[in-house]
Formats: structure tokens, sequence, C-alpha cells
């Protein structure tokens, strides 16, 4: 058997008026169509709905029944097609969105999500903070939907990289520290200091852009205290543990001990994206991906 929604919306409204001509006037069709579309249902159903009568119809027993269990499933099904076409628009479903510790306080960040959050109330938002390396695997594995990362060039062949900005390092030094008192520095004037940063496999585009940097400056950086996270490599640089290059971001980390410091228009810049998986087709991802890069 095989009914069609419109069949059964044409026999609810005849049900309702009692009369052929008065329904086929409320639902906008001629009367002739519309007795042949109860014919047709009557043939589907397998028995007759309507006695017709001098001045209108009436429900027969069959009919009666069938009225008593097809009322309720027009709200579903129009609940449904409504959840449907939500989905569809990305309006209903969930988001998980993943970013490192340092992302997290990144103003472009916490725009997306305010602008997300007020166009899409009815999504679930999940965030979840970890670094670069485990974001990015759970990615791959589909355990998160979108995660903000600084990319190395392997992950542009891996992921979709959307980017959101551009971002000026700055030197992060001990308040007691020779130039602490300077606003601008060079990167060549840190070559004695050991350095506190991130390891290589947890944030290598961080790690590679400090080397890079370094090497430029004419210098191999003196690696000091390893930290896991850059709220940890500024902790530890106001511990007085040595010095670090971090995104301009860190500024807003204030610690007592430790002090930003310029490195000039010459100084590293670095990437900060979004990530997806390749060929994402979700619509809830998509709305996001398109708020967050101002698309």
């Amino acid at each position: 058997m095989t009914l069609e929604l419109r069949h059964v919306r044409y026999f609810l409204m005849i049900a309702q008026e009692g009369n052929m001509t008065r329904a086929a006037e409320q639902l906008g069709i001629q009367q002739p169509p519309l007795s042949q579309q109860v014919k047709d249902l009557e043939r589907e159903v397998g028995a007759r709905l309507f006695h017709r009568l001098p001045r209108g119809v009436e429900l027969t027993e069959a009919g009666q029944a069938f009225l008593l269990n097809v009322k309720p499933l027009i709200p579903q099904l129009e609940r449904a097609c409504r959840e449907a076409q939500y989905a569809a628009r990305g309006e209903r479903g969930e988001l998980r969105i993943g970013f490192t510790g340092a992302a997290g306080i990144n103003a472009e960040v916490q725009r997306a999500i305010r602008a997300y959050r007020r166009a899409y109330p009815h999504v679930r938002l999940s965030l979840t903070e970890t670094n670069t390396s485990t974001l990015l695997k759970q990615l791959a594995e589909h355990e998160m939907d979108a995660v903000y990362v600084r990319p190395t060039s392997e992950h542009l062949q891996m992921f979709e990289v959307l980017s959101v900005s551009e971002e000026q390092m700055v030197a992060v030094v001990p308040a007691d520290h020779p130039s602490a008192t300077r606003k601008v520095i060079e990167l060549s004037e840190l070559q004695n200091d050991p350095f506190v940063i991130t390891p290589q496999d947890v944030g290598l585009a961080y790690y590679d852009t400090i080397m890079e940097a370094c090497q430029r400056a004419g210098f191999q950086p003196i690696i000091g205290q390893i930290a896991p996270q850059l709220l940890s490599v500024v902790s530890l640089v106001a511990a007085g543990l040595g010095v670090s290059v971090v995104p301009a971001t860190m500024r807003h980390v204030q610690l007592e001990g430790c002090v930003y410091l310029d490195l000039g228009p010459s100084g590293p810049t670095i990437r900060f994206s979004l990530a997806l998986r390749r060929l994402e087709r979700s619509a809830v991802v998509r709305r996001f991906a398109e708020i967050a890069t101002g698309a």
C-alpha cells in the first residue's frame, strides 16, 4: 500500500467539512479532481470511506476507523518535514568544535562562536580544548566536526583548511630579563637565552615557525623547558625558566613575572585556520565555517 500525504489531507478536509464542494474550496482545487482523488484513496485503502448524500457526504464505518488512525499522523508528518528542512539548512543537529588553549582566547574564535550561537540557537554546540595533534586525529576519526589549528603544509593536503587570520608573533620574557623594559627587540637578542617551547609532535606549526624564525635571525635556539600548551609556555617563562615566542593573542594572558615584547615588522607570523574533513557535506558544519571565515 502506498498512501500519499495529499490524499490524507484531502480526506481530512472532506471529513471536516462534510461537503465535497466546500472541501474543494478550502483546498483550492476543483471538485471533480478532488472526487477522483478520493476514489483513488478508497481504492488504495480497499474500502469505501464516504457515503455520498444529496447535500454532502458522511463517513462510513471504514471512514471513521480510517479517520481515527490517520488524524494523529498529520501533525507528526508536518513536524518531521519541518525538522528535515531545519536539518537541511543546518539549523538542527550537533556541532563539535575543537581548539587549542591559545585559540580559546583568540578574538576571532570568540566572535565566531557568539555569532553562531545567535544564528543557530537550536544546534547542540560542544567545545573541546586540547593540543593540535590530538585535535586533528579526532577530526580525521569523526570525533570532531571542525577544529581551530595552526596548520602545516601536510595539514593542507589532508584536510580542508580555511584561513581565519595571519597572526603576528611576539617575544615573552621574564620580568627581570635585561630587555624587559623595552617595547621592541630583535629575535637575535634572545639567542643566549633558553627557550620554553611545546614539543614538535604536539604543535608542529608553532615549533617549526620558531625554529625557522631563529634560523633566519642567525642562530639555533637553546631548547630549555618543554611545555604541553602555550598557556604553560607563558607560565614557565613567568617562573623565570626561559624566554619564548608566542602568538600575539597570548598578550591577553597577563601573568605576574613576564613581559611581552614586539619583534618588529620583520618578526615571524603564524597562520590560524579552521580545519574540516575534505568534502564535508554537513550543513551544520558548513554554516559554522561560513561564519568563522566571514564567507
